[in-house]
């Protein structure tokens, strides 16, 4: 199950993008749905920089909890049969 980092359900708004005149032409003859598309590279690219934000607050308990396992390692070492 994956976490939305957004509320799906609020409503939409609209917005003044300015984007190559080209870029748009091709984008219309193919059907693309740009507001769809930019919709999904923004949760794309938000989901990769909460990711990192993550990393860098947890980075210090997870670095410790590594440094434990290497250290005592984990229960199941000798229930290991591999």
């Amino acid at each position: 199950m994956q976490t939305l980092i957004y509320d799906a359900d609020a409503p939409k708004r609209a917005l003044n993008l300015s984007i190559n005149s080209n870029l748009q032409e091709e984008a219309r003859k193919y059907k693309v749905n740009l507001s769809k598309l930019l919709e999904q590279a923004l949760v794309e690219t938000l989901t990769e920089k909460k990711r990192i934000e993550w990393l860098a607050q947890n980075r210090a308990a997870l670095e410790a909890y590594n440094q434990r396992i290497e250290g005592r390692g984990v229960f199941s070492d000798g229930l290991r049969r591999f």
